[in-house]
């Protein structure tokens, strides 16, 4: 199977004004080209069988006819083709003359589109020519004229294409807006654009908006700079966005191809969530049928090995979103319960570093003095001195109270109390120790009138990597929707924020083995490496947004890890750890069916009360089950 994906193309060409033959020549030429790397969607420009600047001669029955007889040559070109093709022509039909595209494949003209919005300001514009498209359908030669038609593969109903023309998506309403409520996960749009000042940036957010908007991929093919330049330059801007992203583009006016595959299961998937889709039909659109084989696409489109990480153009930005949204989720919870103080257990780690830094944003916010905040350090068998240095350098750089608990007597005692032998090192030895922790810290907050501060992430929550009612538990719980690989760039943001001082310390604090520091050192150093035993954050990270936010099958995501992490992680590793995260994320579900508040910053949370509803009983073996034929095949 294809996963879900279809490779479309948007192509601009060398086109000559009024030149038919010449023109669709290069239609044919477009079309052979995408079929040979296997496109399956090519949209071309608005008239380009024509041209778009023809003026006065679109008022020549010399000229139409030779549109329509070059269509006629560029559909029968199509025989035995695949892909399925949009160009551009004029239509005349009971007495007016429309602006169309038409839709070709395997040597049939499957349908006619006028376009709904046609511009009116100035000669060179085309309502001196054109019609806004009629209502109703109609038929133009046994063709399908309507401007409102989908198109829908057998194979993979999730395709369904629909087209507009240029102005149709700069207009207050878009035709595209029913196409999607319709069920199109694909529009195409065949336009003649021209360049001036600033027009790329803004035709750049308004087809990257509008595939966001429609939750839909949106293929944007442009007239180039060979048409007519007598009134203006044709940009040649060539686009292919997806739910917002932005696949490919033209860099140059010249004549442009550009290829990639959009996911249509990923925004039939996404639109599930969504009230507005639900209940769509497409009773009032003409459908028409198309095949496509399902074959696998070699992808050319990015896939991006951090979701979760703002994009450079947003960073900082989004960076001091996801902390503000933390620190002022926390103050709200403290003054609605009138806390006297907030209380974290700071162990010198990359979570409660991160915890300490959000709750010295809120006390800012609140106007409390920093030492109103208490930061607890609780050494015990696995503590290195590292990260104890760490923890009371922290504090005291930020202006926090400071309270070092060990726990080894305590500790020790409740193992004499439940008879385990004192050189067991079992996971009865580790979580003894984190709830111990964890009763410190409620007890001592309860004394003070404050609140705990939960440190765990959202990582740890989906691996259930968190001992149950130990760190798995507090009273604010604002890293619960940060994940480990945000947890680094946040306080690495941080640490360029500080000063010196500041700076130093959360640098050597992102240095520092991601440990629980459970187990005894060796030789003063941290010997319990988390990702040594269940693998690396980056992939879990990676596989849970896949998972949750995406909805994809496993096969699926281990093709896209493939591409994201081929160049650092061979086959063999990831799907080792595709299967240690589904075998968790299924095992551990009862951790997180309890989890305490904790504020949603980014496009997951693994909260009940939030995103995620799933049973603790539910059965993952569907999932490992297809993992287990995807090995027996490397």
């Amino acid at each position: 199977m294809n996963d879900g994906f279809v490779k479309v193309a948007a192509a601009s060409l060398d086109v000559r004004v009024a030149d038919c033959n010449f023109n669709a020549q290069q239609c044919m030429d477009a079309i052979d080209r995408a079929e040979a790397v296997g496109v399956q969607i090519l949209s071309l420009p608005e008239l380009c069988v024509t041209g778009y600047s023809c003026q006065e001669l679109f008022n020549q029955e010399m000229l139409r006819q030779g549109a329509w007889t070059a269509l006629e040559r560029i559909a029968a070109h199509t025989e035995g083709k695949e892909v399925l093709a949009f160009v551009g022509l004029p239509c005349a039909h009971g007495g007016r003359l429309y602006n169309c595209a038409a839709a070709v494949q395997n040597g049939k003209i499957l349908a006619l589109i006028p376009k709904n919005h046609i511009p009116g300001y100035g000669e060179f514009y085309e309502s001196r020519y054109f019609d806004s498209a009629p209502m109703g359908h109609d038929f133009i030669r046994d063709i399908p004229f309507d401007k409102q038609v989908l198109f829908v593969c057998r194979q993979l109903p999730e395709i369904m294409i629909g087209c507009e023309i240029c102005e149709d998506l700069w207009a207050p309403w878009q035709p595209s807006e029913n196409m999607a409520l319709a069920g199109a996960t694909v529009v195409v749009n065949l336009s003649a654009s021209p360049a001036t000042m600033g027009k790329g940036d803004y035709r750049r957010a308004l087809v990257s908006g509008q595939s966001a908007r429609l939750i839909c991929g949106y293929v944007y093919a442009c007239a180039s700079c060979r048409e007519s330049t007598q009134d203006g330059v044709f940009s040649g801007h060539n686009i292919i966005a997806e739910n917002g992203n932005i696949l490919a583009e033209s860099t140059t006016m010249e004549p442009d191809f550009i290829i990639s595959e959009i996911d249509v299961r990923a925004m039939a998937a996404e639109r599930m969530r969504q009230g507005a889709y639900r209940g769509g039909h497409h009773h009032d659109f003409t459908v028409v049928n198309i095949d496509f084989k399902m074959r696998p696409h070699t992808l050319t489109r990015p896939v991006d090995p951090e979701p979760f990480i703002p994009a450079p153009e947003q960073y900082e930005k989004q960076l001091e979103e996801v902390l503000a949204i933390q620190s002022t989720g926390l103050a709200r919870r403290l003054e609605h319960t009138h806390a006297r103080t907030a209380v974290v257990g700071l162990s010198g780690g990359l979570d409660s570093t991160l915890a300490l830094l959000v709750m010295v944003r809120a006390a800012d916010r609140l106007g409390w003095e920093r030492t109103r905040l208490h930061a607890i350090t609780m050494p015990g068998y696995g503590t290195t001195t590292r990260t104890r240095s760490n923890a009371q350098t922290l504090a005291e750089i930020l202006g926090v109270t400071f309270l070092e608990i060990p726990i080894g007597d305590a500790v020790k005692q409740h193992f004499k109390d439940i008879g385990l032998p004192e050189d067991d090192r079992s996971v009865t030895f580790e979580n003894s120790q984190a709830r111990e922790r964890t009763q410190v810290l409620m007890d001592y907050a309860n004394r003070f009138g404050g609140l705990v501060v939960g440190t765990g992430d959202l990582s740890e929550l989906a691996l259930g990597w968190a001992t149950y009612n130990g760190d798995h538990m507090s009273m604010y719980a604002v890293n619960a929707c940060v994940p480990k690989t945000l947890v680094r760039h946040l306080v690495r943001h941080e640490a360029w924020l500080g000063g010196d001082e500041l700076k130093s310390v959360l640098l050597d604090v992102l240095d520092t083995p991601v440990s629980p520091e459970l187990l005894p050192p060796q030789e003063g150093e941290i010997v319990q490496i988390t990702e040594d035993v269940v693998g690396p954050y980056e992939l879990h990270d990676f596989f849970l947004y896949q998972t949750v936010r995406s909805g994809h099958e496993p096969t699926k995501i281990f093709r896209l890890a493939r591409v994201a992490f081929g160049q650092k992680y061979d086959d063999k590793t990831i799907l080792k750890w595709l299967k240690t995260f589904y075998r968790r994320f299924f095992q551990q579900q009862f951790k997180r069916s309890c989890l305490p508040d904790g504020p949603k910053v980014g496009p997951v949370s693994l909260s009940p009360r939030s995103d995620w509803r799933m049973p603790s009983d539910g059965s993952g073996q569907l999932w490992l089950e297809q993992l287990e034929e995807l090995e027996k095949t490397l």
